[in-house]
């Protein structure tokens, strides 16, 4: 039979859809989850499935409508927070860091904070400085908080439902661009646990590591590399906190080399964090290249030209594992045009 294929969309929206049937307990409310657009798609139908009483609009008020859901945690709901983007999270930082992170701590285990906030990081149509950040490295600095960021329509599906049920507060990362992906999905409900990366491809010789989009982006790097005889590994670490290091680790094993791709900068990134902790398993086993590859140093631009340039793609990524491969100074640079990863607009969410 061939398998069931959804797309990213569908499997978020499917995932709530079920645990909330499942239990009475899980809500969804924020910004504009009852909004026509429905979220790019991925609250449709449970409004009119669940009622207003468990989907529900908010004030824009990141900061007071976070402390709402960490109270409702605490009271024994299981709430899903949509806050849109990731970079008006920062609104409620001490919310989450100083609060949900802390409190089954500080209340010495007689409490639990089963929260989800989702929230879309990632370029798209020109969003620019305040609306293209991926801030995630921020929570993964944070004992008490768990950070996935899926790239697969099946991953997002499995990684929400173990975000639901779990009784620490998650913080679920969607890259607008994956949303309008596709991949077989199972209908039946399952979790992809925290702390287990996907090995996307086997290779051996470099490690590809990329995060949320840009494993996308490192599959295609593959393809390229291919043609001048390298073979990388591809891994998606899928959950950054707890982050699967052994995984990736033994790969590097294998390879020696070891190129990390981040949605974010790489200057205290998650990507400089892989490298770190994989280093430390490796280090005297034998000799490791590594490298990162992110956000160029400076402010998100809006416009595609300087996007082009600011963003790592497919032609960079594998320019940099085949430098990895070859040695320093090695020079390559695919020839053919990278796939498009863009998706049509469907703004303004």
């Amino acid at each position: 039979m061939a398998p069931r294929i959804l797309s990213y969309v569908d499997a978020v929206r499917e995932a709530a859809d079920q645990e909330m049937a499942r239990d009475a307990s899980v809500i969804v409310f924020g910004l504009d989850v009852d909004d026509p657009k429905c979220i790019q798609g991925t609250t449709r139908g449970l409004l009119e499935k669940y009622g207003a009483g468990r989907v529900f609009g908010t004030p824009l008020s990141e900061d007071a409508m976070t402390g709402a859901a960490i109270g409702m945690a605490l009271a024994g709901l299981r709430p899903i927070h949509v806050h849109i983007r990731m970079d008006f999270l920062m609104l409620a930082m001490n919310q989450l860091v100083n609060v949900a992170a802390k409190s089954r701590y500080m209340y010495g285990g007689q409490v639990k904070i089963p929260l989800v906030v989702r929230s879309m990081i990632g370029k798209s149509w020109g969003q620019g400085a305040q609306h293209s950040q991926g801030l995630y490295s921020f929570f993964m600095h944070v004992p008490g908080l768990k950070v996935v960021a899926p790239t697969t329509p099946h991953d997002a599906k499995g990684a929400l439902i173990a975000a639901i049920r779990d009784d620490d507060p998650v913080m679920y990362v969607e890259h607008r661009i994956l949303h309008f992906e596709k991949g077989p999905v199972p209908e039946e409900a399952y979790e992809v646990a925290p702390g287990r990366a996907r090995v996307a491809a086997r290779g051996g010789h470099v490690t590809l590591v990329g995060i949320s989009h840009m494993q996308l982006e490192c599959l295609r790097a593959r393809e390229h590399l291919l043609s001048v005889g390298v073979e990388a590994a591809v891994i998606d670490p899928v959950w950054l906190a707890p982050l699967d290091v052994d995984t990736i680790a033994d790969s590097v094993r294998e390879t020696g080399r070891l190129l990390v791709v981040d949605n974010g900068w790489t200057t205290c990134g998650a990507g400089a964090e892989i490298v770190a902790q994989v280093m430390e398993r490796v280090q005297g086993e034998r000799d490791v290249r590594v490298r990162r590859l992110g956000f160029a140093p400076v402010t998100c631009p809006p416009t595609p030209p300087l996007e082009d340039r600011y963003y790592p793609n497919a032609q960079t990524i594998a320019a940099a594992a085949y430098e990895l491969v070859r040695g320093p100074g090695a020079r390559w640079e695919p020839e053919a045009p990278r796939p498009s990863a863009e998706a049509p607009f469907r703004g303004p969410f």
